[in-house]
C-alpha cells in the first residue's frame, strides 16, 4: 500500500476548499483503480491532502489527476508547495501492521 502527500500552501477559506475537494476530487479519485482512502487536514494556514493507494503506480496516477483537478479548480487558492509518495509501513486506520511477518 502506498500513500501521496500533498502540501500546499493556501489563500482561500481552507473549509471551503475541503468541502470543494471532497465533492469534486474524491468522486474522482474513488473511480481510479487502486484507490483505498483520502484525507485533507489544515495546519498553520497550510493544506495537506493524504491518499492511500494500492501501489506506487496508482499513488503516482494519482498525482497527476489531483494536478491537473487543481489546477482547473482551485488554482488560484492553492500553489503545492511539496508532493511525496511512499510505502506505507503501518496504519491503524488502514489495517497495515509493520509487525506482519517479524518474528517475536
Amino acid at each position: 500500500m502506498h500513500s501521496r502527500v500533498a502540501i500546499y500552501r493556501s489563500s482561500g477559506d481552507v473549509h471551503s476548499l475541503a468541502r470543494r475537494a471532497e465533492s469534486g476530487l474524491l468522486p474522482i479519485f474513488r473511480a481510479q483503480p487502486g484507490f483505498e482512502a483520502y484525507s485533507v487536514l489544515e495546519a498553520d494556514g497550510m493544506i495537506i491532502s493524504f491518499s492511500t493507494w494500492e501501489s506506487a503506480a496508482n499513488a503516482d496516477a494519482a498525482s497527476a489527476t489531483a494536478a491537473d483537478w487543481v489546477a482547473e479548480n482551485m488554482s488560484d487558492e492553492l500553489e503545492l508547495e511539496r508532493s511525496y509518495i511512499g510505502e506505507v509501513l503501518f496504519s491503524t486506520v488502514l489495517g497495515v501492521s509493520s509487525l506482519e511477518g517479524v518474528k517475536a
